[in-house]
Protein backbone atom coordinates (compact mmCIF):
# COMPACT_ATOMS: atom_id res chain seq x y z
CA UNK A 1 0.00 0.00 0.00
CA UNK A 2 1.31 3.41 -0.90
CA UNK A 3 0.67 6.00 1.77
CA UNK A 4 1.15 9.45 0.36
CA UNK A 5 2.43 11.33 3.34
CA UNK A 6 5.53 12.88 1.83
CA UNK A 7 3.84 15.93 0.38
CA UNK A 8 4.37 18.91 2.68
CA UNK A 9 1.09 20.14 4.14
CA UNK A 10 -0.23 23.58 3.35
CA UNK A 11 0.66 25.87 6.25
CA UNK A 12 -2.27 27.66 7.88
CA UNK A 13 -1.62 31.29 8.82
CA UNK A 14 -3.06 32.90 11.94
CA UNK A 15 -5.95 34.65 10.14
CA UNK A 16 -7.08 31.40 8.51
CA UNK A 17 -6.77 29.58 11.85
CA UNK A 18 -8.98 32.22 13.48
CA UNK A 19 -11.53 31.76 10.69
CA UNK A 20 -11.41 27.95 11.05
CA UNK A 21 -11.85 28.19 14.84
CA UNK A 22 -14.73 30.67 14.43
CA UNK A 23 -16.37 28.49 11.76
CA UNK A 24 -16.29 25.59 14.23
CA UNK A 25 -17.77 27.50 17.16
CA UNK A 26 -19.65 30.63 16.10
CA UNK A 27 -23.19 30.31 14.75
CA UNK A 28 -26.35 32.40 14.65
CA UNK A 29 -28.56 29.31 14.98
CA UNK A 30 -28.70 29.70 18.76
CA UNK A 31 -29.89 33.33 18.86
CA UNK A 32 -33.62 32.44 19.39
CA UNK A 33 -32.81 30.15 22.34
CA UNK A 34 -30.72 32.88 23.95
CA UNK A 35 -33.15 35.70 23.09
CA UNK A 36 -36.06 33.87 24.68
CA UNK A 37 -34.38 34.19 28.10
CA UNK A 38 -34.41 38.02 27.97
CA UNK A 39 -31.81 39.72 30.15
CA UNK A 40 -31.33 36.39 31.89
CA UNK A 41 -29.07 35.59 28.93
CA UNK A 42 -26.36 37.77 30.50
CA UNK A 43 -26.38 35.56 33.61
CA UNK A 44 -26.35 32.35 31.57
CA UNK A 45 -23.57 33.58 29.27
CA UNK A 46 -21.40 34.73 32.19
CA UNK A 47 -21.83 31.42 34.00
CA UNK A 48 -21.09 29.38 30.86
CA UNK A 49 -18.12 31.65 30.10
CA UNK A 50 -16.54 31.46 33.55
CA UNK A 51 -17.34 27.85 34.39
CA UNK A 52 -16.83 26.24 30.99
CA UNK A 53 -15.56 28.29 28.06
CA UNK A 54 -12.61 30.01 29.76
CA UNK A 55 -11.36 26.77 31.39
CA UNK A 56 -11.73 24.88 28.08
CA UNK A 57 -9.95 27.65 26.15
CA UNK A 58 -7.09 27.92 28.66
CA UNK A 59 -6.58 24.16 28.81
CA UNK A 60 -6.75 23.81 25.01
CA UNK A 61 -4.20 26.61 24.57
CA UNK A 62 -1.74 25.04 27.01
CA UNK A 63 -2.07 21.53 25.62
CA UNK A 64 -1.91 22.61 21.96
CA UNK A 65 1.24 24.68 22.51
CA UNK A 66 2.89 21.94 24.57
CA UNK A 67 2.00 19.18 22.11
CA UNK A 68 1.47 20.90 18.73
CA UNK A 69 1.55 17.64 16.78
CA UNK A 70 -1.44 16.82 14.63
CA UNK A 71 -4.13 14.93 16.53
CA UNK A 72 -5.41 17.37 19.14
CA UNK A 73 -7.24 15.67 22.00
CA UNK A 74 -5.90 12.26 20.91
CA UNK A 75 -2.31 13.37 21.50
CA UNK A 76 -3.10 15.12 24.78
CA UNK A 77 -4.98 12.23 26.37
CA UNK A 78 -2.48 9.68 25.03
CA UNK A 79 0.41 11.59 26.63
CA UNK A 80 -1.44 11.62 29.94
CA UNK A 81 -3.12 8.20 30.10
CA UNK A 82 -1.75 6.10 27.24
CA UNK A 83 -2.70 5.07 23.71
CA UNK A 84 -5.92 3.26 24.66
CA UNK A 85 -7.51 6.33 26.23
CA UNK A 86 -6.16 8.70 23.58
CA UNK A 87 -7.92 6.60 20.95
CA UNK A 88 -11.09 6.63 23.06
CA UNK A 89 -11.01 10.42 23.40
CA UNK A 90 -10.69 11.14 19.68
CA UNK A 91 -13.31 8.48 18.92
CA UNK A 92 -15.79 10.28 21.21
CA UNK A 93 -15.04 13.64 19.60
CA UNK A 94 -15.51 12.17 16.13
CA UNK A 95 -18.65 10.16 16.94
CA UNK A 96 -20.59 13.09 18.37
CA UNK A 97 -19.81 15.08 15.24
CA UNK A 98 -21.16 12.40 12.88
CA UNK A 99 -24.67 12.62 14.35
CA UNK A 100 -24.60 16.26 15.46
CA UNK A 101 -23.91 17.50 11.94
CA UNK A 102 -27.32 16.22 10.77
CA UNK A 103 -29.07 18.97 12.75
CA UNK A 104 -26.81 21.60 11.17
CA UNK A 105 -27.56 20.17 7.72
CA UNK A 106 -31.29 20.34 8.49
CA UNK A 107 -30.80 24.00 9.43
CA UNK A 108 -29.16 24.62 6.04
CA UNK A 109 -32.17 23.01 4.35
CA UNK A 110 -34.53 25.23 6.34
CA UNK A 111 -32.53 28.33 5.44
CA UNK A 112 -32.53 27.48 1.74
CA UNK A 113 -36.28 26.89 1.92
CA UNK A 114 -36.73 30.53 2.96
CA UNK A 115 -34.75 31.55 -0.12
CA UNK A 116 -37.01 29.68 -2.58
CA UNK A 117 -40.26 28.73 -0.87
CA UNK A 118 -40.72 28.60 2.94
CA UNK A 119 -43.14 25.66 2.58
CA UNK A 120 -40.16 23.51 1.49
CA UNK A 121 -38.93 23.62 5.10
CA UNK A 122 -41.45 20.88 5.86
CA UNK A 123 -40.70 18.81 2.76
CA UNK A 124 -38.69 15.77 3.85
CA UNK A 125 -37.42 14.95 0.37
CA UNK A 126 -36.11 18.51 -0.03
CA UNK A 127 -34.40 18.30 3.37
CA UNK A 128 -32.84 14.93 2.50
CA UNK A 129 -31.62 16.23 -0.88
CA UNK A 130 -29.95 19.23 0.82
CA UNK A 131 -28.38 17.03 3.51
CA UNK A 132 -26.84 14.67 0.96
CA UNK A 133 -25.83 17.35 -1.56
CA UNK A 134 -24.23 19.68 0.98
CA UNK A 135 -22.38 17.05 2.97
CA UNK A 136 -21.01 15.09 0.01
CA UNK A 137 -20.17 18.34 -1.78
CA UNK A 138 -18.29 19.63 1.27
CA UNK A 139 -16.51 16.28 1.56
CA UNK A 140 -15.42 16.51 -2.08
CA UNK A 141 -13.96 19.99 -1.60
CA UNK A 142 -12.20 18.97 1.63
CA UNK A 143 -10.51 16.14 -0.26
CA UNK A 144 -8.70 18.87 -2.19
CA UNK A 145 -6.65 19.76 0.89
CA UNK A 146 -6.45 22.21 3.80
CA UNK A 147 -5.83 25.18 1.52
CA UNK A 148 -9.26 24.73 -0.06
CA UNK A 149 -10.85 23.82 3.29
CA UNK A 150 -9.43 26.94 4.92
CA UNK A 151 -10.77 29.15 2.12
CA UNK A 152 -14.25 27.64 2.46
CA UNK A 153 -14.22 28.22 6.24
CA UNK A 154 -13.07 31.83 5.79
CA UNK A 155 -15.53 32.81 3.04
CA UNK A 156 -18.50 31.06 4.65
CA UNK A 157 -17.83 32.43 8.14
CA UNK A 158 -17.43 36.02 6.94
CA UNK A 159 -20.44 35.92 4.58
CA UNK A 160 -22.70 33.62 6.58
CA UNK A 161 -22.02 34.46 10.23
CA UNK A 162 -20.02 37.66 10.65
CA UNK A 163 -21.94 39.85 8.16
CA UNK A 164 -25.46 38.66 9.23
CA UNK A 165 -24.41 38.94 12.88
CA UNK A 166 -23.25 42.53 12.40
CA UNK A 167 -26.46 43.35 10.49
CA UNK A 168 -28.66 41.93 13.25
CA UNK A 169 -26.73 43.80 15.95
CA UNK A 170 -26.79 47.02 13.89
CA UNK A 171 -30.54 46.82 13.33
CA UNK A 172 -31.01 46.10 17.03
CA UNK A 173 -29.19 49.33 17.90
CA UNK A 174 -31.29 51.25 15.34
CA UNK A 175 -34.49 49.78 16.80
CA UNK A 176 -33.41 50.80 20.30
CA UNK A 177 -32.66 54.36 19.14
CA UNK A 178 -35.89 54.66 17.11
CA UNK A 179 -38.11 54.89 20.15
CA UNK A 180 -40.23 51.88 19.14
CA UNK A 181 -41.48 49.70 22.01
CA UNK A 182 -38.74 47.51 23.48
CA UNK A 183 -39.94 43.93 23.81
CA UNK A 184 -37.90 42.92 26.88
CA UNK A 185 -37.50 44.33 30.35
CA UNK A 186 -34.23 46.29 30.27
CA UNK A 187 -34.39 47.32 33.92
CA UNK A 188 -31.27 46.16 35.72
CA UNK A 189 -33.18 44.52 38.54
CA UNK A 190 -32.38 41.22 40.20
CA UNK A 191 -35.60 39.74 38.79
CA UNK A 192 -34.71 40.57 35.19
CA UNK A 193 -31.03 39.66 35.44
CA UNK A 194 -31.04 36.52 37.60
CA UNK A 195 -33.23 33.53 36.66
CA UNK A 196 -34.98 31.28 39.14
CA UNK A 197 -32.13 28.83 39.67
CA UNK A 198 -34.34 26.62 41.83
CA UNK A 199 -36.27 25.66 38.70
CA UNK A 200 -35.08 22.60 36.79
CA UNK A 201 -36.06 24.31 33.50
CA UNK A 202 -33.58 27.12 34.27
CA UNK A 203 -30.83 24.60 35.02
CA UNK A 204 -31.50 22.81 31.74
CA UNK A 205 -31.26 26.18 29.96
CA UNK A 206 -27.83 26.70 31.50
CA UNK A 207 -26.77 23.39 29.99
CA UNK A 208 -28.06 24.68 26.64
CA UNK A 209 -25.82 27.75 26.88
CA UNK A 210 -22.83 25.53 27.64
CA UNK A 211 -23.61 23.43 24.56
CA UNK A 212 -23.47 26.63 22.46
CA UNK A 213 -19.82 27.12 23.43
CA UNK A 214 -18.54 23.63 22.70
CA UNK A 215 -15.85 22.91 20.10
CA UNK A 216 -13.00 25.19 21.20
CA UNK A 217 -10.48 22.32 21.03
CA UNK A 218 -11.32 21.03 17.54
CA UNK A 219 -9.00 23.32 15.58
CA UNK A 220 -6.07 21.80 17.50
CA UNK A 221 -6.42 18.87 15.11
CA UNK A 222 -4.60 21.09 12.58
CA UNK A 223 -1.83 22.15 14.98
CA UNK A 224 1.09 20.76 12.97
CA UNK A 225 -0.20 22.57 9.85
CA UNK A 226 -0.23 25.96 11.56
CA UNK A 227 2.51 28.53 11.11
CA UNK A 228 4.21 29.01 14.50
CA UNK A 229 1.52 27.12 16.49
CA UNK A 230 2.99 28.04 19.89
CA UNK A 231 2.23 31.70 19.16
CA UNK A 232 -0.68 31.60 16.71
CA UNK A 233 -2.88 28.93 18.30
CA UNK A 234 -3.55 30.73 21.64
CA UNK A 235 -4.20 34.01 19.78
CA UNK A 236 -6.66 32.24 17.45
CA UNK A 237 -8.52 30.61 20.36
CA UNK A 238 -8.95 33.79 22.38
CA UNK A 239 -9.89 35.86 19.31
CA UNK A 240 -12.56 33.27 18.43
CA UNK A 241 -13.91 33.40 22.01
CA UNK A 242 -14.28 37.20 21.79
CA UNK A 243 -16.06 36.99 18.40
CA UNK A 244 -18.29 34.19 19.73
CA UNK A 245 -19.38 36.28 22.70
CA UNK A 246 -20.03 39.43 20.65
CA UNK A 247 -22.09 37.68 17.94
CA UNK A 248 -24.12 35.52 20.32
CA UNK A 249 -24.72 37.93 23.19
CA UNK A 250 -25.37 41.14 21.25
CA UNK A 251 -27.13 39.32 18.39
CA UNK A 252 -29.51 37.60 20.79
CA UNK A 253 -30.07 40.88 22.63
CA UNK A 254 -30.98 42.58 19.32
CA UNK A 255 -33.56 39.89 18.54
CA UNK A 256 -35.01 40.06 22.07
CA UNK A 257 -35.34 43.85 21.88
CA UNK A 258 -37.27 43.88 18.59
CA UNK A 259 -39.25 40.62 18.66
CA UNK A 260 -41.92 39.89 21.31
CA UNK A 261 -41.05 36.83 23.36
CA UNK A 262 -44.18 35.00 22.18
CA UNK A 263 -42.85 35.22 18.61
CA UNK A 264 -39.47 33.75 19.54
CA UNK A 265 -39.83 30.03 19.13
CA UNK A 266 -37.13 27.42 19.62
CA UNK A 267 -39.12 25.09 17.39
CA UNK A 268 -39.77 27.60 14.61
CA UNK A 269 -36.11 28.55 14.48
CA UNK A 270 -34.15 31.69 13.84
CA UNK A 271 -35.55 32.52 10.40
CA UNK A 272 -39.12 32.86 11.67
CA UNK A 273 -37.83 34.95 14.56
CA UNK A 274 -35.89 37.14 12.13
CA UNK A 275 -38.93 37.44 9.86
CA UNK A 276 -40.62 39.19 12.77
CA UNK A 277 -37.37 41.06 13.47
CA UNK A 278 -37.11 42.55 9.97
CA UNK A 279 -40.86 43.18 9.83
CA UNK A 280 -40.27 45.79 12.53
CA UNK A 281 -38.12 47.68 9.99
CA UNK A 282 -40.41 46.92 7.00
CA UNK A 283 -37.56 44.98 5.41
CA UNK A 284 -39.25 41.67 4.57
CA UNK A 285 -37.19 41.45 1.38
CA UNK A 286 -34.05 40.97 3.47
CA UNK A 287 -35.23 37.62 4.86
CA UNK A 288 -34.34 35.47 1.79
CA UNK A 289 -30.94 37.21 1.55
CA UNK A 290 -30.20 36.62 5.24
CA UNK A 291 -31.43 33.03 4.87
CA UNK A 292 -28.97 32.46 2.02
CA UNK A 293 -26.16 33.95 4.09
CA UNK A 294 -27.13 31.72 7.03
CA UNK A 295 -26.90 28.71 4.74
CA UNK A 296 -23.39 29.78 3.68
CA UNK A 297 -22.37 30.14 7.34
CA UNK A 298 -23.67 26.69 8.23
CA UNK A 299 -21.97 25.16 5.18
CA UNK A 300 -18.69 26.62 6.43
CA UNK A 301 -19.32 25.06 9.83
CA UNK A 302 -20.06 21.71 8.20
CA UNK A 303 -16.92 21.93 6.07
CA UNK A 304 -14.73 22.73 9.07
CA UNK A 305 -16.17 19.97 11.26
CA UNK A 306 -15.78 17.47 8.42
CA UNK A 307 -12.00 17.65 8.54
CA UNK A 308 -11.37 18.58 12.20
CA UNK A 309 -12.01 15.43 14.28
CA UNK A 310 -11.19 13.10 11.36
CA UNK A 311 -7.64 14.49 11.22
CA UNK A 312 -7.18 13.35 14.82
CA UNK A 313 -8.75 9.99 13.98
CA UNK A 314 -6.25 9.64 11.13
CA UNK A 315 -3.33 10.09 13.54
CA UNK A 316 -4.60 7.34 15.84
CA UNK A 317 -5.34 5.15 12.79
CA UNK A 318 -1.70 5.48 11.73
CA UNK A 319 -0.70 4.33 15.21
CA UNK A 320 -2.34 1.00 14.36
CA UNK A 321 -5.72 1.47 16.03
CA UNK A 322 -7.70 1.20 12.78
CA UNK A 323 -7.22 -1.03 9.71
CA UNK A 324 -4.74 0.07 6.99
CA UNK A 325 -7.58 0.87 4.58
CA UNK A 326 -8.60 3.72 6.91
CA UNK A 327 -5.05 5.08 7.07
CA UNK A 328 -4.80 6.07 3.40
CA UNK A 329 -4.45 9.70 2.41
CA UNK A 330 -4.67 11.23 -1.06
CA UNK A 331 -2.16 13.44 -2.83
CA UNK A 332 -3.41 16.41 -0.77
CA UNK A 333 -2.75 14.65 2.53
CA UNK A 334 -6.46 14.19 3.27
CA UNK A 335 -7.79 10.91 4.79
CA UNK A 336 -9.90 9.90 1.81
CA UNK A 337 -11.34 6.61 3.08
CA UNK A 338 -12.13 7.97 6.53
CA UNK A 339 -13.91 10.94 4.93
CA UNK A 340 -15.95 8.60 2.72
CA UNK A 341 -16.91 6.40 5.69
CA UNK A 342 -17.81 9.53 7.65
CA UNK A 343 -19.98 10.92 4.83
CA UNK A 344 -21.72 7.54 4.48
CA UNK A 345 -22.59 7.46 8.20
CA UNK A 346 -23.90 11.04 8.11
CA UNK A 347 -26.01 10.06 5.09
CA UNK A 348 -27.54 7.13 7.01
CA UNK A 349 -28.42 9.34 9.99
CA UNK A 350 -29.75 12.00 7.62
CA UNK A 351 -31.96 9.39 5.95
CA UNK A 352 -33.34 8.27 9.32
CA UNK A 353 -33.88 11.86 10.43
CA UNK A 354 -35.92 12.84 7.38
CA UNK A 355 -37.74 9.72 6.19
CA UNK A 356 -38.59 7.44 9.11
CA UNK A 357 -42.00 8.35 10.62
CA UNK A 358 -41.93 9.37 14.27
CA UNK A 359 -38.17 9.47 14.40
CA UNK A 360 -37.88 13.00 15.80
CA UNK A 361 -38.20 12.01 19.46
CA UNK A 362 -35.82 9.09 18.95
CA UNK A 363 -33.39 11.34 17.13
CA UNK A 364 -33.48 13.86 19.98
CA UNK A 365 -32.63 11.04 22.38
CA UNK A 366 -29.74 10.09 20.10
CA UNK A 367 -28.64 13.73 19.95
CA UNK A 368 -28.79 13.98 23.75
CA UNK A 369 -26.61 10.89 23.82
CA UNK A 370 -24.03 12.49 21.54
CA UNK A 371 -23.91 15.52 23.85
CA UNK A 372 -23.13 13.18 26.74
CA UNK A 373 -20.45 11.56 24.60
CA UNK A 374 -18.85 14.94 23.88
CA UNK A 375 -18.94 15.92 27.55
CA UNK A 376 -17.18 12.65 28.40
CA UNK A 377 -14.38 13.64 26.03
CA UNK A 378 -14.11 17.04 27.73
CA UNK A 379 -13.82 15.35 31.12
CA UNK A 380 -10.89 13.32 29.74
CA UNK A 381 -9.30 16.51 28.35
CA UNK A 382 -9.45 18.35 31.70
CA UNK A 383 -8.08 15.32 33.56
CA UNK A 384 -5.26 15.00 31.00
CA UNK A 385 -4.24 18.65 31.47
CA UNK A 386 -3.97 18.21 35.24
CA UNK A 387 -2.02 14.94 34.98
CA UNK A 388 0.45 16.28 32.40
CA UNK A 389 1.51 19.03 34.81
CA UNK A 390 2.88 16.21 37.00
CA UNK A 391 4.04 13.60 34.49
CA UNK A 392 5.43 15.96 31.79
CA UNK A 393 6.38 19.15 33.68
CA UNK A 394 9.48 19.78 31.56
CA UNK A 395 7.66 19.86 28.21
CA UNK A 396 7.84 23.52 27.09
CA UNK A 397 4.45 25.17 26.73
CA UNK A 398 4.41 28.51 24.90
CA UNK A 399 1.19 29.27 26.76
CA UNK A 400 0.84 28.05 30.34
CA UNK A 401 -2.09 28.52 32.71
CA UNK A 402 -0.75 30.90 35.41
CA UNK A 403 -0.51 29.99 39.06
CA UNK A 404 1.57 26.84 38.75
CA UNK A 405 -0.01 23.53 39.68
CA UNK A 406 -2.58 25.27 41.88
CA UNK A 407 -3.72 27.35 38.91
CA UNK A 408 -4.09 24.22 36.79
CA UNK A 409 -6.04 22.48 39.55
CA UNK A 410 -8.43 25.44 39.85
CA UNK A 411 -9.01 25.77 36.09
CA UNK A 412 -9.09 22.03 35.42
CA UNK A 413 -11.44 21.20 38.28
CA UNK A 414 -13.73 24.11 37.42
CA UNK A 415 -14.11 22.80 33.89
CA UNK A 416 -14.39 19.19 35.05
CA UNK A 417 -17.09 19.92 37.64
CA UNK A 418 -19.06 21.95 35.09
CA UNK A 419 -18.87 19.08 32.60
CA UNK A 420 -20.03 16.55 35.22
CA UNK A 421 -22.89 18.83 36.31
CA UNK A 422 -23.99 19.34 32.70
CA UNK A 423 -23.90 15.58 32.10
CA UNK A 424 -26.26 15.06 35.04
CA UNK A 425 -28.62 17.78 33.77
CA UNK A 426 -28.57 16.22 30.29
CA UNK A 427 -30.39 13.18 31.67
CA UNK A 428 -33.51 15.32 32.19
CA UNK A 429 -35.74 15.21 29.07
CA UNK A 430 -36.66 18.64 27.63
CA UNK A 431 -40.20 19.79 28.25
CA UNK A 432 -40.82 19.98 24.47
CA UNK A 433 -40.80 16.17 24.31
CA UNK A 434 -43.55 14.01 25.69
CA UNK A 435 -41.38 11.35 27.28
CA UNK A 436 -43.89 8.93 28.76
CA UNK A 437 -41.31 6.70 30.45
CA UNK A 438 -38.61 8.78 32.12
CA UNK A 439 -36.75 5.75 33.56
CA UNK A 440 -36.53 4.28 30.05
CA UNK A 441 -35.15 7.60 28.75
CA UNK A 442 -32.46 7.66 31.45
CA UNK A 443 -31.64 3.99 30.89
CA UNK A 444 -31.27 4.55 27.14
CA UNK A 445 -28.84 7.41 27.67
CA UNK A 446 -26.84 5.58 30.35
CA UNK A 447 -26.51 2.33 28.43
CA UNK A 448 -25.92 4.16 25.16
CA UNK A 449 -23.07 6.18 26.65
CA UNK A 450 -21.54 3.02 28.09
CA UNK A 451 -21.73 1.20 24.74
CA UNK A 452 -20.23 4.12 22.79
CA UNK A 453 -17.34 4.39 25.23
CA UNK A 454 -16.81 0.62 25.05
CA UNK A 455 -16.61 0.50 21.23
CA UNK A 456 -13.12 2.10 20.95
CA UNK A 457 -11.92 0.07 23.92
CA UNK A 458 -13.06 -3.15 22.19
CA UNK A 459 -11.48 -2.05 18.89
CA UNK A 460 -8.24 -1.31 20.71
CA UNK A 461 -8.29 -4.69 22.43
CA UNK A 462 -8.73 -6.63 19.17
CA UNK A 463 -6.49 -4.51 16.94
CA UNK A 464 -3.84 -6.39 14.96
CA UNK A 465 -0.11 -5.75 14.94
CA UNK A 466 -0.23 -5.66 11.14
CA UNK A 467 -2.40 -2.54 11.26
CA UNK A 468 0.56 -0.40 12.29
CA UNK A 469 2.55 0.67 9.27
CA UNK A 470 6.28 0.68 9.94
CA UNK A 471 7.83 4.12 9.76
CA UNK A 472 10.89 4.31 7.61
Amino acid sequence: MTDKTSAPPHKINMFTLIMITCAIMVSVRNLPMMAETGLNMIFFVLIALVLYLIPAALVSAELATGWPQQGGVYVWVKEAFGERWGFTAIWLQWFQMVIGMVTVLAFIAGSLAFVFNPSLAGNKLFILFVILAVYWGATYFNLRGMKTSGRISTVCFISGVLIPGILIIGFGVLYLLSGDPVQIDLSLSAASLIPDISSISSIVLLAGFIFVFMGIEVSAGHANEVENPQRNYPIAIFTAVIILLIINLFGAMAVAIAVPQKHISLIAGILEALTAFFAAFHLHWLVPIIALLFAFGAIGQISTWIVGPVKGLLVTAKSGNLPPSLQKVNENGMPKNLLIVQASLVSVFGLLFTLVPGVNDAFWMLLALTILVYLTMYAMMFLAAIRLRYTKPDVPRAYKIPGGKAGMWIVGCLGLLTVLFTMIVSFFPPKQLAIGNAPLYVTFLGLGLLIIVLIPLILYHFKKASWQISKK
